[in-house]
């Protein structure tokens, strides 16, 4: 399934901070695209690293890279589908705040299940799912545009953001369950995921602004 957007709702204004974010994760991997393998290694995250005090820069560096132009387009669909209402009801100085602390406990989580792990990390995904992750718990009721893939075929249908954000959730615990048991891994931070989700759902209520809320 890929969230689209909203349909119940717009932000009063256009989401800047959103698409600067985007601007910057566009930006960055292009870097990568022009310098390589040593640019990305250089700025990913590699938790043992971490886990020994070296490299920290990277813990905000790896936020805004990505694997591959898969990797990319789908984190900045789910980003967008999300992220414009969250600004909205954080406003332009709380919301960034929130992304990256989201994306900060996101990462600890990860570098936490596999400490010692020499894999390099990157990506967006657990910033973007702790908006995710205040939206569920800011709008559940509205409705998000969605492709639904059947086999080779899709179809466009408006799911409830509950079903969808948990639907979602459940298929990362799952899969760093199965992670875990079979100690193997399939090249995805689902813990980061699992992190950056579970933050957005315990703070999203203090950074969002009453005023922006009660006018949603």
């Amino acid at each position: 399934m890929i969230p689209l957007s909203d349909i119940d709702r717009r932000p009063f204004r256009f989401p800047v901070v959103t698409a600067l974010i985007i601007g910057a994760n566009v930006i960055m991997f292009f870097l990568e695209l022009t310098n390589g393998q040593p640019f990305i290694l250089r700025w990913s995250l590699i938790p043992s690293k971490i886990s020994a005090g070296h490299d920290l820069i990277t813990i905000l560096t790896a936020m805004f890279m990505h694997g591959g132009w898969l990797h990319i387009i789908g984190n900045m669909v789910y980003f967008w589908a999300f992220g414009p209402e969250i600004e909205d009801t954080m406003g332009r100085i709380r919301y960034p705040i929130f992304y990256l602390a989201g994306g900060l406990v996101a990462t600890m989580a990860q570098v936490m299940i596999n400490p010692l792990s020499n894999v390099p990390n990157l990506g967006a995904s657990g910033a973007i799912a702790a908006v995710m992750g205040a939206f569920l718990v800011t709008f559940p009721k509205d409705r998000i545009r969605t492709v639904v893939f059947i086999g080779f075929f899709f179809t466009i249908t408006f799911i409830p953001a509950l079903i969808l954000v948990v639907f979602w959730f459940v298929l990362q615990l799952l899969s760093e369950i199965g992670s875990i048991m079979e100690r193997s891994s399939d090249g995805v931070a689902h813990m980061a995921h699992i992190g950056g989700i579970l933050f957005g759902i315990l703070t999203a209520r203090f950074f969002e602004i009453k005023k922006r809320l009660q006018r949603n």
